[in-house]
């Protein structure tokens, strides 16, 4: 288990598998923010995050380590959100449950604070990704992204510490809804940015083309304010959707300069780290990996299929870090200053230690916290499983 001293030091940072998917599919069936605090202000919070052309101050290493610091929590069941609240504690999310928790940061003691209704678990979809509002200390919300019988959705609920467990959590408050749902890609993963508005990214369901069609909500990264409205700087002022052309987005992270990257589900040949702008298209169906192709913006890098299947994604230590389900490892991607391609190739870690990984998220400095997925169905889970574990890089 972790121990205090370890918290001291540290920042807050489907089912069973369906015949309908190939075993070649790089579907699942979830950053979490990295980089800068977003409980700090930026300068401008109603235009788009600035995105600099300049290179950090200090590249990261082309070479890095990772080391297990310990087992915080098992038998986890089907967890997919992580978010963590100021102080070090973590939630955490039952996709298949429809719950959430209360993971002490020290002791690894769980709490359940509630079930999130009108959840309706299937394939892909179920109760998925958390974040925690970056005006907590003053409202106590927390976001969640689940599907219904009928949509994805996206709605707040304030946790009332003072009730007892198991009834913590409001009615869920709406603020977006029609997200189009599928038995799979229903992507899942928010977060709250640097400029402090809530991104999300979706899947396009299976139905390919939605993700090119700029009116649909599917297969896209959208970028709203805390009340789920349009930001201003967003590509269409009257639209949430930021980017668009993605299959199955289920990673949000920032790095140390307010860059958004985004891991994202291939097919049958390239998984995807891209690097996310505003208005660009990211060429699905069209392409997939890198092609080149004029209209289309290319991933900064790719994987086979069998290598990644990427869920969530932090950045720690100048490095974005991946989780791989079907890839079963945890992938480092060091960042240069021009986000073109990868300051050195991307370095694979825990190599079928811990089975699928799910989630990434910075919990301050060189540390980690790392969730695996093998409850999900898609998987014979060992004893202990699932769990959350704290990773120290280097």
């Amino acid at each position: 288990m972790q121990t205090p001293a370890v918290r001291k030091g540290m920042v807050a940072a489907f089912a069973s598998a369906s015949l309908l998917l190939s075993s070649a599919c790089s579907s699942d069936a979830g950053s979490a923010a990295g980089g800068k605090d977003p409980s700090s202000p930026p300068a401008n919070t109603s235009s788009a995050p600035p995105a600099s052309s300049s290179p950090p101050a200090d590249l990261p290493p082309a070479k890095g380590s990772v080391d297990v610091v310990s087992t915080l929590t098992e038998d986890l069941a089907s967890p997919w959100g992580l978010a963590a609240l100021p102080g070090g504690d973590l939630l955490v999310a039952s996709r298949d449950g429809a719950t959430i928790s209360r993971i002490d940061g020290d002791s690894g003691r769980k709490t359940l604070l509630g079930s999130v209704p009108g959840v309706a678990p299937s394939g892909e979809g179920g109760l998925l990704g958390l974040a925690v509002a970056p005006t907590y200390g003053a409202d106590h919300l927390v976001y969640a992204y689940f599907t219904t019988a009928s949509d994805n959705r996206i709605a707040r609920l304030q946790y009332d510490e003072g009730k007892p467990a198991g009834r913590q959590l409001g009615a869920p408050d709406t603020i977006l809804r029609g997200i189009p749902k599928g038995f799979v890609h229903n992507g899942g993963r928010i977060a709250f940015g640097p400029d402090r508005m809530l991104y999300a990214g979706t899947g396009e369901t299976g139905d390919t083309g939605l993700a090119q069609d700029k009116a649909s909500l599917a297969g896209k990264i959208l970028r709203m304010t805390p009340d789920g409205e349009p930001v201003h700087g967003n590509p269409e002022a009257d639209s949430v959707v930021y980017s668009y052309g993605h299959r199955n987005v289920q990673g949000l992270a920032w790095d140390g300069e307010k860059r958004l990257w985004a891991a994202e589900f291939g097919q049958d040949t390239w998984d995807e780290l891209n690097r996310i702008e505003p208005g660009k298209n990211y060429g699905w169906p069209e392409v997939e990996g890198r092609k080149g192709e004029a209209g289309f913006v290319d991933p900064v890098a790719q994987w086979k299929t069998s290598e990644a299947s990427p869920s969530g994604i932090a950045f720690a230590e100048g490095s974005v870090w991946m989780a791989g389900l079907r890839g079963e490892r945890l992938w480092r991607i060091p960042l240069s200053g021009t986000v073109k391609e990868p300051l050195a190739p991307p370095q694979a870690f825990l190599e079928g230690t811990y089975g699928r990984l799910r989630t990434v998220l910075a919990a301050g400095g060189d540390k980690l916290w790392v969730v695996t997925s093998n409850t999900d169905g898609r998987a014979t889970p060992k004893p202990g499983d699932d769990r959350i574990l704290l990773l120290k890089v280097r």
